[in-house]
C-alpha cells in the first residue's frame, strides 16, 4: 500500500506524526478510490489522534511554499490545498446522535471509534502514515471484501446508521449509482423503514446528494432506488406521478416513469451536462396534470411542455435549485422539446426552422440533443423514420442558419430608433412594429437586413398613422 502514496503531502504527513510523537492515518473515499484506482484529489482526509488543527499548521509549515490552512476550530477540522489535492484534517473522534438532528455530539475518541462512526464498509478503511507502519491497512470491517463483492453496507447497525443520520441514505444510493454497486438486502429494507427520517435534513444537503446521483453514468440505477425506497416521493412528488400506464377501450400510453428515465440515460450516454439532464428529467413533467382520453382518438396530453414549463421554477424553487440562467436553460429546454419533433413529423419550413432558431438560440444544439434523446420507442421502423427525419431537420438547421444568422438574433430595428423615427415616447405602437420586423424576417418576406427592416418600419408607421419626423 506505501507504494501508493505517491504524492509528497504524504511523507510530510508521516515525518510530521514522527516529530509530534503522533498517529496518522489516511481514511475514506481517498482509500476506496485507491483501491478501485479511480482518481481522487478532492478527497483526502486525514485522521490524527491527536488535534487536527495543530497537525495540519505543522505539516503546512513543511511544505513547499506558502500553504495556507483553513480552520474551524468549533469542528476542530483545518484544511490546506497542495499540488490540487485538498486535504482535511481532524482528530480521531466518536459521535452520538439526538433524535431530532443529524447534527452529533461529538468527542475526542480512537482510530476504532472514528471507523465505527464512518458511513459504509468501503469508507471505514483507513491507510497508516505512522512509522514504522506506513502502508498498513486499516480495515476492522472488511471493507476490501466489500469492494471486490461491488457491497454497499454500513460498519455497524443500519437502523442506527440511518436513524442517526438520515442523509446517509441518500449517499448510499448515490455510492450505488456510481460505483455500479449493489446495496446489501437488510441495508436497503434499513432505508425503507427509516425514508421518513429524510425530512430532518436540509433540502440543499438531500439536493447535493441527488444532484451526484443525476450526473452519474447511469442516473436512472439512482431513481429506481429511490423510488423503491420510498425516498423520491418525501422530496420529489411531481416524478412519482408520471408512474403507471392506463389503458381504456384497448389504449393505452406508455409509463412516462420509465420512459423519462430512459430519455435521461440517454442524454447522460453523450452529455456530462447537469442541466440537459435537468431538462431531460422534466421535459414531460406536466403529463399527469394534461392527460385525457378522447373517444375515437386516444390518449393526449395537450400543451404539457407548456405546462411543464411553468412547473420546472417551482419545483426548482422547493429544490433549492439556482434560481438564475440554469433554471430559465431547462425551463426553455422544456418549453421546445416537442418543437424539433413536430419539424421531423412534418415538412419542414424554412420559416418554422428560423422561428426554431430564434428561440433555442445558443442553446439549440442541446435542444437537439433532447429530443434525439426522446427517442425511445420499440419500434425499429418507427426509431429509424425519426432519425432520417431529424437528420433532415439538423441539415435544414445548418442552412438557414449559415444563410440568414438567426442564432441568439436581435431585430434590426431597435425600439430607441423606431421612437426617433416617429417622435414618438415608449408605447404599444413600439412594440406593434418591432413584431411586424420580426415576423416579416422570420416567414422569409424579407431579408435579415437593416435597409430591408428599415423600409418595412417606415410602411407599419405610415399605416399606424405615425408621420416620420
Amino acid at each position: 500500500m506505501k507504494k501508493h502514496l505517491l504524492n509528497p503531502v504524504f511523507g510530510v504527513i508521516s515525518l510530521v506524526a514522527g516529530e509530534m510523537k503522533v498517529e496518522a492515518f489516511v481514511i475514506g473515499g481517498f482509500v476506496r478510490d485507491l483501491l478501485l484506482k479511480r482518481d481522487n484529489k478532492q478527497d483526502i482526509d486525514i485522521v490524527v489522534l491527536g488535534s487536527g488543527i495543530d497537525f495540519a499548521h505543522a505539516v503546512a509549515a513543511r511544505l513547499d511554499g506558502d500553504v495556507p490552512v483553513k480552520y474551524f476550530k468549533n469542528f476542530g477540522t483545518a484544511m490546506l490545498n497542495y499540488q490540487g489535492y485538498k486535504v482535511e484534517f481532524v482528530g480521531a473522534r466518536k459521535e452520538s446522535y439526538r433524535r431530532d438532528s443529524r447534527k452529533p455530539i461529538v468527542e475526542d475518541g480512537t482510530l476504532e471509534d472514528d471507523q465505527n462512526r464512518r458511513d459504509f464498509t468501503i469508507n471505514a478503511m483507513a491507510i497508516d502514515l505512522t512509522e514504522p507502519t506506513v502502508g498498513r491497512l486499516v480495515d476492522p470491517f472488511n471493507g476490501i471484501q466489500d469492494l471486490e463483492d461491488k457491497i454497499i453496507r454500513t460498519p455497524l447497525d443500519p437502523d442506527i446508521t440511518f436513524s442517526d443520520d438520515p442523509l446517509r441514505m441518500m449517499r448510499a444510493i448515490r455510492f450505488a449509482t456510481q460505483l455500479e454497486f449493489t446495496i446489501e438486502p437488510s441495508c436497503l429494507d434499513a432505508i425503507k423503514r427509516n425514508c421518513e427520517r429524510l425530512s430532518i435534513v436540509s433540502t440543499e444537503r438531500v439536493t447535493d446528494e441527488f444532484n451526484l446521483i443525476i450526473s452519474a453514468k447511469l442516473p436512472s440505477t439512482g431513481f429506481k432506488l429511490l423510488d423503491e425506497t420510498g425516498l423520491l416521493r418525501l422530496f420529489f412528488p411531481e416524478f412519482c406521478e408520471l408512474k403507471g400506464a392506463e389503458i381504456i377501450d384497448g389504449k393505452g400510453h406508455k409509463d412516462n416513469f420509465y420512459h423519462t428515465l430512459a430519455v435521461l440515460d440517454n442524454v447522460a450516454s453523450v452529455s456530462d451536462n447537469l442541466w440537459l439532464r435537468w431538462a431531460a428529467i422534466l421535459h414531460d413533467i406536466a403529463k399527469p396534470l394534461t392527460k385525457k382520453f378522447v373517444q375515437g382518438t386516444g390518449w393526449t396530453f395537450h400543451a404539457h411542455e407548456f405546462r411543464g414549463a411553468k412547473m420546472v421554477v417551482q419545483i426548482f424553487r422547493n429544490l433549492k435549485l439556482p434560481q438564475n440562467e440554469k433554471m430559465r436553460y431547462v425551463e426553455k429546454l422544456v418549453l421546445l422539446h416537442l418543437r424539433p419533433i413536430v419539424l421531423a413529423e412534418d415538412t419542414v419550413t424554412d420559416s418554422a426552422v428560423r422561428r426554431l432558431l430564434f428561440e433555442a438560440g445558443d442553446d439549440i444544439d442541446d435542444l437537439m440533443q433532447l429530443c434525439n434523446a426522446d427517442i425511445t420507442s420499440k419500434n425499429p421502423n418507427k426509431v429509424k423514420r425519426y432519425i432520417e427525419n431529424f437528420g433532415i431537420v439538423r441539415n435544414k438547421l445548418k442552412e438557414i442558419e449559415e444563410k440568414d444568422k438567426l442564432r441568439n438574433w436581435q431585430p434590426p430595428i431597435t425600439g430607441e430608433l423606431i421612437m426617433q423615427t416617429f417622435c414618438i415616447p415608449p408605447s404599444k405602437m413600439v412594440g406593434i412594429i418591432k413584431e411586424a420586423i420580426t415576423e416579416a424576417i422570420l416567414e422569409g418576406e424579407i431579408p435579415n437586413e437593416y435597409e430591408a427592416a428599415f423600409q418595412l418600419m417606415l410602411r407599419e408607421g405610415a399605416r399606424l398613422g405615425l408621420v416620420k419626423e
